[in-house]
């Protein structure tokens, strides 16, 4: 364990100390923070340049590497003879350990993924948009541009193949219709074993990795080999599959005269915000797949026609050490996402060939490794004429117009916080909102919900969600002004204090579960940088409700002393109006401008989130029996007693030696029933 001493950064002595050990070779370094935990693996041709670069005051890096720098207890190495040793060592060592830091481009939850979890007995597939929430042994494909391609797709195939069409069984004795047509093989009841079903689930991921015509080629004998058995259902169920794959591909656009290669094309546009990237994945000549991938880039200047102006990329990495001016050429750029996306895919994905729109600069490295991990030879090049070179225009032009979508959202939220900023006269534009709102029946289940809206788009990894705790609060008597009081109490109480150095302040609900060999998002979020300030402190905080929300929530401000410091507001729903702390009338406002309909965005996410908090809480109470607050009283013998008794009103008026003549009820059992129904 490291004992928990000054990060390295503030410690001049023991970092100088810890970089001269460090050698001039190829290799791998690990950051550990004071837990031990990994934050951060990286690779490089020379070990003692890289690691240093960190650490120059002069280096502007990215918020989200200055962060994770400012964490360092300890640095470890592991020299290489290669580069392309160190390569690999990396993409495994990262595999291994999954640390927060890697996470090459933004995580917004912009692209979805496909999600297979093959850490379960029986796999689910669905589509997620959180690419390390699960499981180690889960595979995650994607990210996917076209999200209703990637629904329509996953709809077909459960159409094609019988697999698990609900998350949760509809009955617990039986199977649903789905199974009755066909389209379920009946896991919930077990009507398939484990191994039979995950063979049905491989034929899927085989879709998902680009080998549709493989799995063609797979199906066709085993038809013919049904047919020839006389099993002609067999025979014909097989047929239907095959169709139905053909039918996947049959849409396509994209052809190119060599049907008999496998080849990614990838290329990049960027501005002076943002960089998009789209591959392009290209199987016996037709478009499969559509990945797309992105990255914030703080004030640079643009990339310019060729990609030769450097810019500085707010990558996990820290700027490339390549070129003389140590920012990060396109090339950079493409090679360290190919490197991070075919981390995380299997041998049997990676193309024989990969076409990129600029060279790059360890494009033989990556190649040998590819070639390694595949076992047959991968080609990396950069076409200048021809089919290919049109692909790569092909998809440069996507990721162009993916650019000018993003560019005109960013402008559409800059326009409605700059608004939004006159409006309430603020000093500077609220880059961060918190919205927070109430949902109950008549008191019963009463839940509150907080949401985070960054530069006008959610942030759906700072959303939390509060039970009520005030015991006044119950079924029958509700009160929006006291739970509104409760939950801003418990979001900014104690917010203030300043906590022992290196060590994180976290929310008082909920407990972040650490991921696997780092931080989690909940925890990188409630890092305190500055002494006695808030912790993740809004720029504005928006009330769902009128006058009398707002001053309950003032109230409690005032007497934690935060008035001063926090701006809030409160937006009533039938007029849209917006009111302000010690004002009667509300602000002169129209609902259709900018400003009011960013504020009405957070209302309405802050509404849903606390109303489908709510109907899980109360669906959740409905489902539960009053026999599971009897301790020692299983389901299997609630079962007997209700089968006995036919009611909870019968079993009430039970004696204990009623009771003990149930199967399995004994005395003592029988007895703390009937005190539980008799107390």
């Amino acid at each position: 364990m490291i004992s928990k001493t000054l990060p390295l950064v503030k410690d001049a002595e023991r970092l100088e100390s810890r970089l001269k050990e460090i050698p001039a070779v190829p290799g791998v370094y690990l950051m550990r923070d004071e837990s031990d935990r990994i934050l951060y693996i990286g690779k490089s041709k020379k070990l003692r340049n890289r690691v240093r670069s960190y650490f120059r005051d002069s280096q502007n890096l990215s918020p989200r590497i200055a962060m994770m720098v400012q964490q360092v207890r300890e640095i470890e190495f592991i020299a290489t003879d290669t580069e392309a040793e160190a390569l690999a060592l990396e993409a495994n060592l990262v595999k291994q350990h999954q640390p927060y830091f890697n996470v090459l481009l933004k995580d917004d939850k912009k692209y979805p993924y496909l999600c297979i979890t093959w850490s379960e007995e029986y796999p689910r597939i669905f589509i997620t948009r959180k690419r390390r929430a699960g499981n180690a042994k889960d595979r995650y494909y994607g990210p996917y541009v076209d999200t209703g391609a990637l629904r329509s797709t996953l709809h077909l195939i459960k159409r094609i193949f019988p697999l698990r069409q609900r998350p949760q069984p509809l009955f617990k004795d039986r199977p649903c219709l789905n199974y009755d047509i066909g389209r379920c093989v009946g896991v919930c009841q077990g009507l398939i074993s484990a191994e039979d079903y995950r063979k049905i689930i491989q034929k899927v991921a085989m879709i998902f990795q680009g080998r549709t015509q493989e799995l063609v080629d797979l199906l066709e004998p085993q038809m013919e080999q049904a047919a020839a058995d006389l099993n002609f259902e067999v025979a014909a169920r097989i047929r239907d599959q095959i169709k139905g794959l053909q039918s996947l591909s049959a849409g396509q656009k994209v052809s190119l005269p060599d049907d008999t290669v496998s080849r990614d094309a990838i290329a990049l546009a960027a501005d002076t915000q943002h960089a998009c990237i789209q591959l392009f994945q290209i199987r016996a000549g037709q478009l499969v797949g559509r990945l797309g991938f992105m990255a914030e880039i703080p004030s640079q200047p643009a990339l310019a026609n060729g990609g030769q102006e450097l810019f500085q990329s707010s990558l996990s990495s820290p700027p490339y050490q390549g070129g003389e001016r140590g920012g990060v050429e396109a090339g950079a750029i493409l090679q360290r996402v190919l490197e991070e996306h075919y981390q995380n895919v299997e041998s049997v994905e990676i193309p024989s060939e990969i076409s990129v729109q600029y060279d790059l600069p360890e494009g033989e490295i990556l190649a040998d490794w590819l070639s390694n991990r595949k076992g047959r030879k991968v080609t990396i090049l950069t076409p200048q004429r021809q089919t290919k070179a049109e692909l790569i225009e092909m998809v440069e032009r996507n990721a162009e117009y993916e650019l000018a979508r993003m560019q005109r959202l960013s402008d559409r939220n800059s326009q409605a916080m700059q608004d939004l900023a006159e409006i309430l006269d603020l000093p500077e534009i609220p880059h961060r909102i918190e919205g927070y709102d109430i949902s109950h029946i008549q008191g019963s289940d009463a839940v509150a919900s907080r949401v985070v809206f960054i530069d006008g788009l959610p942030a759906n990894q700072h959303y939390r969600h509060y039970k009520i705790k005030n015991p006044e609060i119950k079924s029958g008597h509700s009160d929006d002004f006291a739970s509104l009081a409760e939950v801003l109490g418990r979001r900014f109480r104690g917010k203030k204090e300043s906590p022992p150095k290196g060590r994180m302040e976290a929310e008082p609900t909920p407990t972040p579960t650490p991921t696997k060999g780092g931080l989690n998002k909940e925890e990188i979020s409630n890092l305190s940088t500055v002494d006695n300030e808030i912790v993740d402190k809004p720029d504005l905080i928006m009330i769902d409700g009128g006058k009398g929300q707002l001053s309950a929530v003032v109230a409690v401000l005032r007497e934690m002393n935060l008035l001063e410091e926090l701006r809030v507001v409160s937006l009533a729903k039938q007029r849209e109006e917006i009111f302000l702390p010690g004002e009667s009338l509300p602000l002169p406002t129209d609902p259709e401008q900018p400003g009011v309909q960013l504020l009405r965005r957070v209302r309405d996410e802050a509404h849903r989130f606390a109303v489908s908090f709510h109907r899980e809480q109360r669906s959740g109470r409905m489902k539960r029996s009053r026999l599971d607050e009897i301790s020692g009283l299983g389901h299997h013998r609630q079962k007997q007693l209700l089968a006995h008794f036919r009611s909870i009103d019968y079993l009430r008026l039970a004696t204990p030696q009623q009771l003990t003549e149930v199967p399995g009820i004994g005395p003592r059992l029988a007895q703390q029933i009937y005190d539980y129904f008799h107390p």
